[in-house]
């Protein structure tokens, strides 16, 4: 067996779009046992609950073996089983960039939060804030495109994703060649971030993420415009908007967005609600991080203007304040989490909304399989919420251009940069239709040799 093989294994993210968590072993020796264990992602599986019953399985390694875990970006569904990783014996090293090392304790400790409420036992000894404390010690930050030494002839390097603050596509360079894991890439232009950097030309194997692989989404100016129009008729109708969404970086687009219709009065100032203690946390770190943010926040900021904050703008940080928003009068927004209906305030406010045709629901991120949004994009006339049925009268509408994800295009393009040195390439982190779509794109118009994997296979690589 080849002294420069190694073994990649898609433990979890294939298949599906949740649960990064990719297993990369090697150099192996005669017998086929590996000198370093990577671990890239270690996430929650999502779907209909913010964790199914999945993440309770055990491992498809043994954790105490993995030498290093190395973290693409802080959603919970590339960092949420860190705290069960550790539970069942890991030591190793956890990297990241310094944002995502930054990121990583409010989204985690929020996950525990929420899962605590749960009677599971299993849940009870793993989420404890001890566990989860301890999961959060020892992670080293690395900068982006500063190579990083993590054993003679492995170096690591973190290139911006541009998919929220502080998210990387990490190379790992096996002598002269190079393996790159996505992470989840982003929708550029984006209204706060840098574009995504281009892949390293020297890459021969690329993991890619697959989310919006056989979709298109609008242009950054067609979505503002959408936006504005639907905060305009929930203004003339004087009733509610609630805005599912993710705490980390789409409660920041929003924002920034609505803030820049304020300053050129192209909607009228309304009370608009925060109702979100993880983003209010995680937009504070957004603030201390502003130095990797785009030019055009940088600016806003240069210039004494919070991008993310305006007049109207209510932050809501006890539930005591989250239950007042309802004797609040119309029109009224309610910016709240979670971004797929899983769990979170916006459950509530569903609850207390929806039945009324006056209002509007509008949902500007993905929404996986199973998820209560999904069943709502889907079309669905009632729904079950805290065990009562409640009609779904108000109007629901979407937005996909304010999706974090690269579309179809978007991600042909990017494989496209390394077309040249590319061997392999990994279709991931999708529904399978979607995963399989791009993988059939990409060996069609860029004539390269493409997988779409499923959970559990194990390809051997020479470097």
């Amino acid at each position: 067996m080849s002294t420069n093989q190694y073994k990649l294994t898609f433990c979890s993210g294939a298949e599906t779009v949740t649960g990064s968590d990719f297993l990369l072993e090697g150099p192996l020796d005669a017998t086929g046992r590996p000198l370093i264990r990577i671990l890239v992602d270690c996430g929650l599986v999502q779907g209909e609950k913010i964790a199914t019953e999945a993440n309770w399985e055990p491992f498809a390694y043994n954790p105490a073996e993995i030498d290093y875990l190395f973290i693409t970006h802080a959603h919970i569904d590339h960092i949420g089983r860190i705290p069960k990783l550790v539970h069942d014996g890991f030591k190793g090293k956890i990297f990241g960039t310094p944002a995502t090392c930054a990121l990583a304790r409010p989204m985690l400790e929020d996950t525990a939060g929420i899962l605590s409420h749960n009677t599971d036992e299993k849940l009870d000894t793993i989420y404890t804030p001890e566990i989860v404390n301890k999961s959060l010690t020892g992670w080293t930050g690395i900068p982006y495109e500063k190579p990083f030494e993590l054993v003679p002839g492995v170096t690591v390097i973190m290139h911006n994703a541009g998919h929220i603050l502080g998210s990387a596509f990490i190379e790992f360079k096996i002598g002269e060649k190079s393996i790159v894991f996505s992470g989840d890439l982003g929708n550029t232009p984006s209204p706060i971030l840098p574009d995504t950097a281009p892949l390293p030309k020297n890459v021969e194997y690329l993991l890619v993420e697959s989310v919006y692989g056989d979709r298109l989404h609008e242009d950054r100016a067609v979505r503002r415009d959408m936006l504005k129009d639907v905060l305009l008729e929930n203004y003339k109708k004087a009733g509610t908007l609630i805005i599912p969404t993710f705490s980390l970086e789409r409660t920041q687009e929003v924002l920034f967005e609505i803030n820049n219709m304020l300053a050129a009065r192209e909607i009228p100032k309304m009370p608009i609600y925060l109702d979100s203690p993880l983003a209010i946390a995680v937009t504070k770190i957004y603030h201390d991080f502003s130095s990797e943010l785009n030019d055009e926040i940088k600016k806003h900021i240069t210039d004494n203007d919070d991008p993310f904050s305006f007049p109207g703008l209510i932050e809501t940080l006890e539930a005591e304040q989250s239950k007042h928003i309802l004797k609040m009068p119309d029109p009224k927004v309610i910016i709240a989490g979670s971004g797929m209906s899983a769990g979170g305030r916006v459950i509530h406010h569903e609850h207390n909304y929806l039945s009324n045709p006056n209002n509007t629901l509008l949902l500007v991120g993905y929404q996986a399989v199973g998820t209560f949004g999904r069943r709502l994009e889907d079309g669905a006339k009632s729904v079950i919420i805290e065990h009562a049925t409640v009609a779904v009268n108000a109007s629901i509408k979407k937005i996909g251009g304010y999706s974090g994800h690269r579309d179809s295009d978007g991600l042909v393009a990017f494989v496209a940069t390394a077309k040249d040195s590319l061997k392999k390439v990994f279709t991931v982190m999708g529904e399978p239709k979607s995963t399989i779509f791009l993988a059939q794109r990409i060996k069609n118009e860029l004539n390269l040799d493409v997988t779409a994997p499923a959970k559990g296979d194990s390809v051997m690589l020479d470097f």
